[in-house]
């Protein structure tokens, strides 16, 4: 696997897998990396995903997002290996579009995200059909799950997991009230494995909308806990609500989304805790 750890933890990289650390936006070490690999498909998740951060920065997430995505698919050209390319649902789709929202729908983003991610599925889309390469765009719903991270802007359930542990009031923006279609990893994993070598874009979602209130009362029941949250203003350019209509993934991939939001939540606050005070005992000793 490829990351520059920027946000990665090398302790996560399985035993049997192997690491290389550098920039997908560093053409010469993508190619070098890829001709030594071979690599039969390339799952591509790497970007800049942080809404908050592509504002104040739009010049590096454009250089990750856009550069990057062209530097993996010009390598993967040599190979002739198909590329799986992870993009973003709501922050493409925008705040009008229709709800669930489909993949015929024009895209009319908010963000610089949005819009780099936007861009680099062109340059997917382009190379597939100039070398009838058989990659796919999957756009993700909200992804959440064991092992996400709480620090940061993103991954709301984790943060919001993290705030209940420590016994402090997380902020709600947007009062609580945008909504978002949560997908469990799980599911999200076996929708890029279903999507190797199948050309197209797929919504990878579960088709339900649910806002951020609700996911913060069946995680405090989860932590059983009884904080008031604090709530605030939705951010600069965030989205004020996102549903995505899955119907074309289970169609044409045979993938839906299996887990439901309350067990998934659940067993994702029991996970994240056990995560917390693991890395709490490792501090103390």
């Amino acid at each position: 696997m490829v990351d520059d750890l920027s946000t990665g933890d090398p302790e996560r990289v399985p035993p049997a897998a192997a690491l290389e650390v550098l920039d997908i936006t560093d053409s010469d070490s993508v190619q070098r990396v890829l001709n030594a690999i071979r690599p039969a498909a390339i799952v591509h998740l790497a970007a800049q995903s942080s809404v908050v951060r592509s504002v104040t920065n739009p010049r590096r997430d454009c250089e990750a997002n856009v550069l990057g995505t062209l530097n993996i698919v010009e390598a993967a050209k040599r190979h002739r290996a198909p590329v799986v390319f992870t993009s973003t649902g709501g922050a493409l789709y925008g705040n009008d579009a229709p709800i669930p929202t489909h993949e015929d729908a024009a895209p009319a983003p908010i963000s610089p995200y949005g819009a780099s991610k936007w861009a680099a599925e062109a340059y997917v889309l382009t190379w597939s059909q100039a070398e009838g390469a058989p990659h796919a765009v999957c756009r993700l719903g909200n992804v959440y799950g064991p092992r996400q991270s709480p620090h940061g802007e993103a991954g709301v359930v984790a943060i919001l997991s993290y705030h209940l542990w420590c016994g402090q009031r997380p902020t709600l923006f947007g009062f609580g009230q945008p909504t978002r279609d949560y997908v469990h990893v799980q599911d999200v994993a076996r929708a890029l494995c279903a999507s190797i070598g199948t050309p197209g874009v797929f919504n990878i979602a579960t088709g339900v909308k649910t806002d951020v209130m609700k996911v913060f009362q069946i995680l405090q029941h989860a932590a059983g806990t009884t904080l008031d949250p604090i709530l605030a203003p939705l951010r600069p350019r965030e989205l004020e609500q996102s549903c995505m209509d899955p119907t074309r993934a289970r169609r044409e991939l045979g993938w839906q989304a299996t887990i439901r939001l309350e067990d998934g939540l659940s067993s994702t606050y029991q996970a994240l805790v056990d995560e917390f005070e693991a890395g709490t005992a490792s501090a103390v000793v």
